[in-house]
Parts: C-alpha cells; structure tokens; sequence
C-alpha cells in the first residue's frame, strides 16, 4: 500500500512538475490557471494540451504549451527558425476568425522556457484520436484511447474541413501549406477545427481574381519542425516548386483516405531521399490501383480519387467538395444547421426545431449530448424559443445517464424552471415531470421542481390547472411523502374549494382519488375525507367524484376505514348526499351500492367483535370454574373460602363460628361427600319422600327445650345454612360456562346491612352475613357484623348460587308441612334425630308459615323453584344473579312465574331473565 502511494505521489509530483516547468513565468499564467495535460497537436504534435480555466470568469478554455526543451539539441539558428515557424502559425491563427477554424482566446505568450496561448476548450488532434499518441502524458488517457468516430463525425467533419478550406481559398485568398490531421483539431463538442499556419502562404495579388502563391523551395537540411509534412504535401511542391488552392485539395484527399484508412497517408515518404519517394509517388498516382482506395466509402471514392490526382485542375475546389452528396446525409445536415443558426430568424428556427425529434434518435448519443445539446441550451436565452427548444432538451435528457443529466443538462435547466411565460414551458415540464423527479437530485427537487407543480395548482389559467390535475397521478410516486402531505395535496384542495370551474373541482377529485394509494391511511382519514363534507357545490360530477374517494379509500387494501368512522361520519354524509336531487336513477344506484356495502361491513365487523367478546367470557368462565385447585380450596376449607367472601365484599372482622352448630357441623360432611355418597344421599331423600307421602306423620319425642321459640329460629337457621352448603357442593360439580377474562362486575355498597321481614341480616350459607337485601324470610337471624360487601365480584371468588338443584318435598304440597327428615343425617348424625315436624306445631291447612312461605312454591306452581329464584342461602337472587355478568344466562333459562315484587323489593325471575338478556345480548 505504501509503495502504491509513493508511487503515486511520484506521478503527481512529476506531472506537477512537468506543468510547473513549462508554464512557470509565462504571462499566460496570470490570467488562466492551468490543469493537467490532456492531448498534443500542432506541427509534429509539438503543443502539448492543457485544460484550464480563466481566474476572473471560470470560463473554461485549452492551454497550448511548446517547451523550449524539446530543441535544445538543435542549433542556436535552428533554434530561432522553429520558435520564428511557431510563432508565426499562432500569429496568424490568431488573426484569422472563422468557425471552422480553431479560436484562439488568448493570443500567444513567450518566456524563457515555453511559448503559450489559449484557446476554446479542446478534447483532442485528429491525430490523436487517429492513434498518433506522441507527446501525450503517459498513461495515454482512456477518452483518447477508445475514442471511435461514428460516420456522422466523419462526414461532417471533412465537410468542415471542407469549408475551412472554402473560407481560406476565397475569402482569405490564403493556401493553408500542411493541412494534416495533426493540423485538425476536435473542440470539445466534437467540432473540427483548422490549425497550424505556420506553413500557411497569402495571395501576392488577393484583389485579382487569379490569386498567385509564391512557394519556398523544399530545404531537407531544416529542422522537422521547420518543414511541412510531405506525406500530406501534394506533388508539386516538391517536384515544381509551385502551390496554389488545388495543393490543399490534395492535401485533403490524403486526409480523408487517413480517416478511412486509420491514420494512414496514401503513400509512405522517404524524408532523407524526398525527391525521388516523390517521383515514384507521382507515377503511382498516375496510375492508381482500386485497392489504395478499397476501405473509402463508395459514395465518396470518386471524389477522393480526383483530389489524389497529379493534375491540379482535376481536383475539385473546396467549394465543389462541399456540396458533393456524401456529405447530404441527415445528420451532418443537422449539424450544419446547428452552426449555422445564428444566421436564422426566429420563424427558421423555430421549424427547423420542431423537426428536430425525428432526427434525434438517428444520431449517435456523443453526437447529441456534446455536440447538438450546447447549442439548444444556448437558445434558452431567447424566450420565444424556448417552448420549441425545451421538448429537444428533455428528449436528449432521457438518454443521458444521471450523472451526465446531472452535469450537462440540470445547470441549464434550473433558471427555465423559474420562467412563467410563454405558458408553455410549464405544460412541457408537467408532461416530463417523471422524468425531472427521476434524474434530478432531491435537492434540485425541493428547490426548483415541485416549486413548479405547486405555481402550476395555483395559475389563474384553468387549462393550466386541469393539465397539472391531470398530469399529478403520473408522478405521485415520485414525490416525498412529506412534500405529498405539506404541500401538494393542501394545495389540491385550495384549488378544489376556491375554483369556480367545475372542471378543475371535479378534477381535484379525481387526482386525489387516483393519488389516494400514495398516502397513509389516518391522513386520509383526517384530512381527505373531512375535506369533502367542505366541498359546497352539489353537481353530479361533484357527488360522484365525492362518492370516488369514499369507494376508494373504503375497498383499498391498505387504507379501509373504521367502523366508527362509518358509523358517524361516512354514511351520514354519503346518505344526505345520496337523495340529492342532482342525482339520476344510475348515480343514486351507484350511492346505495356504496352505502349497502359499508352497512354490510359495519355489521360483519361489529357481530364479529361481539361474538369473539362473548366466546372469550365463556372461556374465562370454563377455565375458572374447571380450576380443580381453587375449587377444592372452596369445599374443603370454609375458613378460606369464608376469607375469599371477606375479600370480595369487603366484609371485616366476621368469622365462620357465627353461623352457629349446624354450620360447623356441616363442613366435615362437605369434606368428604363424593359422588357415590351423593348418590346415596339422593336416594335416601327419594324414599323419604316416597314415605312421606305414602304413611302419616308419627309423632316424635323432642326435647322439652327444644319447642321455644329461640331454640326454633337457631335451628332454622342452622338447616338454612346446610342447606346453602349442600347446594354449594352440588353446584361444585356442575360445568358453568366461563367468563370473559377481565370483565368485572360494579360493586353496590351500601351503609347498612340487607335485613329480612324480621329484622335481622341475610347469611349467605357459608359463615358470613350478606350485605344485600334478601326476600321476604319469616325466620330472626344474629345481626351482621360492621363490615358490608364492599370489593368487585369476580367469578373465581363467587359461587353460584342461582341453580340451587332441587327444592325437595315441597312440589304440589303448598298445604302440607315440609318433610325434611332424610336431611337429618346430614345435619345432626350423633345426636337423636328430630324431624322437622316435631320442630313446630303443625301447621292449619291452607295457612303457610314463613318458612314455608319462602320454600314453598306458590299455589299456581308447576315445578319446584319456578317461583323466586333462590340465591344464596336460600335468598331471592337479586344483586348475585343480576349485576354479576360472569353469570350464565343459562342458568336464569327456566320459565318465570308472573312478574311481580316480593315483600322484600326485588324482581322476581322474569325481570332478572330480561336484564340478562340486555346484558349478554
């Protein structure tokens, strides 16, 4: 790496150097700044060519540079001849003004070590790019080396040679006397160019009409450079000692077989036996074979061969040769135009332009980016014709590469940008829009190209509007979301609400109908759509452009909008529209269909969302009802699962020991039952039913104690809790459907506990007092505890208590006392057993006591618990069962007795059954 540097750093310094050498102290120095070397030609390829540019104006210009060095092997007398030769070939170049000669910009310079002068920018010599490639800078340059002239170079380049020569011949009266390809130099368009005067000879008698040239006799023992090249020389310079406009035809007929023949002369010289190469060339010439002029082109090998001819007067004139019709080819024609446009009127011009795109893809892409492209951008100056140059421009520029574009055409184009008349120029740049927003850089973009499009939305010109309208979807994709968002669509809809045209409006629509693909979802939500309920105007192509948008902002995969959105804002609008008296029968078909579709998917979307709720609550219920751990914590602990009551309804500082004997002695039995004791259990309650209703009551021994009043209350109130509990196992094992995972259920506090008809608070059936009213109970309970409900209920902490199983013994015996005997082990399995007839004086037909009031069912009952659905402990449900969600609606299913308010204030089942209903619809 370090010896690549070196060597590098080798190189510059040398070509440094080299520059340096040459250059330094000449005046030229002071007004130019000088590059690197790029090419040679002149009078043996003596000048080497530099690029460089002048300090005050930046205007690029070739530095031609002869160093001194190069004869210091000669004679002080050769010396001063070649540097004389030299000087006098600038001199007169720099007399000389033609455009078919070399422009000479700054007029030769000398000092100590060189002679330097300036001219228009430069690529190369004919020579060099012929292959001659001596005194070029080492590595030949790649430009130089894969340089191929296309045909159209060629021809047009002898037809400038052509008319140089026409311009020497009659205008100057001047014989050029080494026309040569190292005398032809190729400007950076790609132009041909006269040089090398050095040799050249003027008419002693230009005023006559017979200009007469006096030449020098050949001199051998001159330097080189001191002597024309004799290849090139015609015959008589050599052998007569005469020349005259003839002896440059022929010189340019050893040129063009050159050109054809890869830089080849038609004969080869001997410099030290010149006289006598000259005689054998003479009779070659005389008698020329076809094959000397086999590789020149047909149409042109005639004329070739009379240039080459050894009599002067045989040859034609460089007049003739530029009208001969080789050089009547399409693209030379052009370029002939080209040059020569400073000489046409507007109207000539404008013609000849209009033409131009047919001509263009026929030419060679150098030809059109270096050579014709600099003279259409020249024209931008002339605003008439910018309309007629503009089109060519943009035309070049889809050929050029990005780079090229960026380097050659984007510099011109940037003040045209800015041009607001004629009005054509933004119609031709909005029709090419995707071709500016594709090669010109972001920056350029911002800056000059959508400042364009944006004047373009806002010309009082309406056609001007319509086409921009119309041209905008084009190009959408092109343009930054941010320019898209900010700038271009609030300028859409400035110009749909502010314009009186009809057409710009419902062509507003139109483009952000077609552009709608390009933006994000919410802006269009927020900004597009609450824009059209703005729009004031209610013509049909108003309403259907209105209805586009909503179609298409509704079906596009990517945008959609929101079923709330619909719901309150859409179809509210589309519909008020929809029965506008505008609209024909086909319109307002087209408008329900619209509308049909967004009610279709406003319902589709909706039911989904409810059903996939709904199946998410029954699956929270079945995962925490099928939980075997906390159920087996609720049966067979009652402490804890008194605690999670506590938890729930924020009861405090009540324990389980309140519900009294029967509860404590209940919980062993809730521990152990399976399902085989269960079974039994159901037996056991058959057969004591069957017995019941099959022999009379007999009459039991009890206590005396046990017949007071309080020992009675006690004992209910034990059977109702056991009762609750036994429930509670049996609905243990009963599937729920789950709950949806998250809902909750809103508490309702209250300051004081729920009390029954006699005054004292409801226990649930596990240990704690409930704080919710109870139906009407005709029995005395303890009082609750300060603590009421107070937390959210939850479906892993409360049971349910709304399906009781069975309401056993009291089905069609509303005039007979409960039997509730094959209960009795349950209870009470150490101590002497006392039915629950013997508890209390039986009852008076067609009389019903509290208790039986609140278990039995009513006399129009058809099945047990059809009356009042039994909550917990034995309690109407009315909080549990109707502000609980998590509850199954199926277990509130069985048909409900006639509604009505119970003694205590609440709902019986039908009502309940209603307000589920709305609740899980």
């Amino acid at each position: 790496m370090e010896s690549m540097l070196n060597k590098l750093k080798s190189t510059v310094t040398k070509v440094t150097a080299d520059v340096t050498s040459a250059v330094m102290g000449n005046p030229v120095t002071r007004e130019f700044e000088v590059g690197r070397h790029i090419a040679s030609g002149g009078p043996g390829l003596c000048w080497r060519i530099y690029n460089g540019t002048k300090k005050s104006t930046k205007q690029e210009v070739a530095v031609f540079v002869f160093d001194k060095k190069m004869i210091d092997k000669h004679q002080k007398f050769d010396k001063d001849q070649i540097i004389d030769s030299l000087k006098k070939g600038v001199q007169q170049l720099t007399r000389l003004r033609h455009p078919r000669l070399l422009t000479v910009q700054h007029p030769l310079e000398e000092s100590r070590d060189c002679l330097a002068f300036c001219t228009e920018p430069v690529f190369a010599s004919l020579s060099n790019v012929l292959g001659q490639w001596d005194n070029l800078p080492s590595p030949v340059p790649n430009d130089i080396k894969e340089y191929k002239l296309y045909d159209v170079e060629t021809k047009y380049g002898l037809l400038q040679i052509s008319e140089g020569l026409s311009f020497l011949h009659s205008g100057v009266k001047m014989v050029h006397g080494n026309l040569c390809p190292e005398n032809i130099i190729l400007n950076k368009s790609g132009a041909w160019k006269i040089m090398g005067f050095d040799f050249s000879i003027s008419s002693n008698n230009p005023s006559d009409a017979e200009p007469k040239y006096t030449c020098k006799e050949w001199e051998p023992n001159l330097p080189p450079l001191c002597l024309p090249n004799p290849e090139y020389l015609a015959p008589e310079y050599i052998l007569s000692v005469s020349c005259d406009s003839a002896s440059d035809m022929y010189s340019l007929g050893v040129v063009m077989h050159a050109v054809f023949n890869e830089g080849k002369p038609v004969f080869q010289v001997n410099k030290h036996d010149i006289f006598k190469s000259f005689s054998r060339q003479l009779d070659q010439l005389s008698s020329m074979s076809p094959a000397v002029l086999n590789k020149i082109p047909e149409e042109v090998r005639e004329h070739v061969k009379m240039l080459l001819s050894v009599t002067p007067n045989v040859r034609p004139d460089a007049d003739q040769m530029t009208k001969i019709p080789f050089f009547d080819d399409v693209g030379a024609v052009t370029l002939q135009y080209f040059d020569s446009l400073f000489q046409r009127d507007n109207l000539q011009k404008s013609q000849f332009y209009k033409g131009l795109p047919k001509v263009l893809p026929k030419l060679p892409k150098r030809v059109v980016v270096y050579r014709i492209l600099p003279a259409l951008t020249s024209e931008f100056v002339n605003p008439d014709m910018v309309p007629f140059v503009l089109p060519n421009v943009l035309l070049i520029a889809e050929e050029c590469t990005k780079d090229e574009y960026v380097r050659l055409i984007l510099p011109d184009l940037t003040p045209v940008f800015k041009q607001q008349e004629p009005v054509q120029i933004l119609l031709i740049f909005l029709q090419k829009m995707d071709l500016l927003l594709t090669k010109t850089p972001a920056e350029d973009i911002k800056n000059s190209v959508l400042p364009m499009v944006y004047r373009a939305l806002e010309a009082p010109s309406v056609q001007i509007q319509e086409l921009c309208l119309n041209i905008i979807p084009t190009f959408a994709n092109l343009i930054d979301y941010p320019s898209m968002k900010n700038s271009l669509i609030p300028r859409i809809k400035s110009a749909c609400l502010q314009t009186s045209s009809l057409a710009v409006r419902v062509n507003s629509l139109v483009c952000l109908g077609k552009i709608l693909e390009y933006l994000d979802k919410w802006f269009v939500i927020d900004e597009i759509l609450p824009f059209l309920q703005q729009i004031p105007s209610r013509e049909p192509a108003v309403l259907m452009g209105i209805l586009g948008i909503y179609k298409c902002t509704f079906s596009h995969k990517k945008l959609g909008i929101p079923k709330e959105h619909l719901a309150t804002k859409s179809l509210p609008h589309l519909v008020s529209l929809s029965i506008d008296n505008n609209l024909n029968l086909n319109q307002f078909n087209s408008f329900m269909m619209v509308i049909r579709d967004m009610l279709s998917r406003m319902e589709a979307e909706h039911k989904t969302k409810l059903e996939q709720l709904h199946v998410m609550q029954e699956q929270q219920r079945s995962i925490n009802i099928s939980n075997p751990g906390s159920q087996s914590e609720d049966i067979k602990s009652p402490p804890s699962s008194g605690n999670q009551i506590d938890d729930i309804f924020g009861s405090s500082g009540v324990n389980g020991k309140e519900n009294g004997t029967a509860a404590s002695t209940s919980q062993p039995n809730r521990m152990s039952l399976t399902l085989e004791e269960k079974q039994r259990l159901a037996k056991e309650q058959e057969q004591a039913a069957k017995l019941r209703n099959q022999q009379p009551l007999a009459p039991q021994t009890i206590k005396p104690a046990a017949t007071t009043n309080a020992q009675t209350k006690d004992l209910t109130s034990s059977l109702l809790n056991n009762m609750t509990s036994l429930s509670s196992m049996s609905l243990a094992n009963t599937p729920r459907p789950a709950p949806v995972q998250g809902t909750t259920m809103a508490a309702f506090p209250s300051t004081t506990p729920m009390v029954g008809s006699m005054g004292a608070p409801v226990s649930n059936g596990f240990n704690q007092t409930m704080g919710f009213q109870t139906g009407a109970m005709g029995m005395g309970m303890r009082q609750a505890g300060p603590g009421l409900y107070g937390g959210m209920a939850t479906t892993t902490s409360t049971p349910n208590f709304g399906a009781l199983a069975q309401n056993h013994g009291l089905a069609g015996q509303s005039n007979k006392a409960p039997d509730m005997s094959a209960l009795d082990s349950l209870f009470t399995p150490n101590k002497p057993k006392v039915t629950l007839n013997q508890m209390g004086p039986n009852p008076t037909p067609g009389a019903s006591t509290p208790w039986l009031s609140q278990f039995g069912p009513p006399q129009n009952a058809q099945t047990p618990m059809q009356g009042v659905p039994v909550g917990m402990g034995g309690v109407p449900s009315g909080f549990g069962m109707q502000a609980n969600p998590f509850f199954s609606p199926q277990n509130f299913s069985q048909p409900a007795a006639a509604p009505s308010m119970n003694p205590g204030g609440i709902k019986h089942s039908a009502s309940v059954n209603n307000d589920l209903k709305d609740l899980f619809g």
